[in-house]
């Protein structure tokens, strides 16, 4: 088994879109973009696969994604940054993706009350890479592709920029601790809230970081 990696490029939308629905979900059989839409499985990835090609370049754009490849099949994704910048766009991105989705505005109201729960739990450090929206197909889990995902990515972050990372992840997650772990991260935090387990099941958000 040969695995690659490479930056994204617009060709890549369908497949992050996917990654990043299926990312949202974690171990759960929902996750963020269902809550917030209220479609079915393909309208939500649909949507994500818009939002890695807006105009607007949110956390979810694929300028920030690098795809693993393993013996020439696209197997995984992971996006990176070194600060919120992405985060202050994600509206537009929003916006952009819905008016592509044909959603009207009355419904465009919507998504942000829907989905503003996420805010309850977030949690995270200054100066410091965020890895986000790791996912890996069915048929290559198992296999470390993610894991050798991230250390690529450490390895390029280590370059230059901030000297730590930091990943967020559902809490009781075991499979996505335990790939994380294995590439040094650590316990930092886990931020809890009443709302975030009312809309998603689990009590919130679990933080690891590491050194670079």
């Amino acid at each position: 088994m040969t695995t690659t990696f490479r930056p994204a490029t617009p060709a890549d939308a369908a497949f992050i879109g996917r990654s990043q629905v299926m990312a949202a979900r974690g171990h759960l059989s929902r996750g963020w973009f269902e809550i917030v839409l209220q479609r079915d499985e393909d309208f939500c990835i649909a949507f994500a696969a818009k939002l890695a090609i807006a105009k607007s370049v949110s956390w979810w754009h694929y300028s920030f994604v690098t795809i693993a490849e393993v013996d020439g099949a696209v197997a995984a994704a992971a996006c990176t940054y070194p600060d919120s910048a992405p985060y202050m766009v994600a509206n537009a991105a929003m916006t952009e993706a819905s008016d592509a989705m044909g959603l009207s505005k009355a419904e465009q109201a919507q998504l942000w009350p829907r989905g503003s729960f996420i805010l309850s739990a977030t949690t995270g450090e200054e100066n410091c890479w965020t890895i986000e929206n790791v996912a890996t197909k069915p048929e290559f889990r198992g296999r470390g592709v993610a894991a050798a995902l991230i250390r690529h990515m450490l390895d390029d972050m280590s370059e230059s920029g901030p000297k730590r990372a930091q990943i967020s992840f559902l809490i009781g997650n075991v499979p996505a601790e335990r790939c994380y772990s294995a590439c040094g991260f650590v316990f930092a935090e886990d931020k809890t809230a009443e709302e975030f387990e009312a809309a998603m099941g689990v009590p919130g958000l679990r933080r690891m970081a590491r050194d670079l």
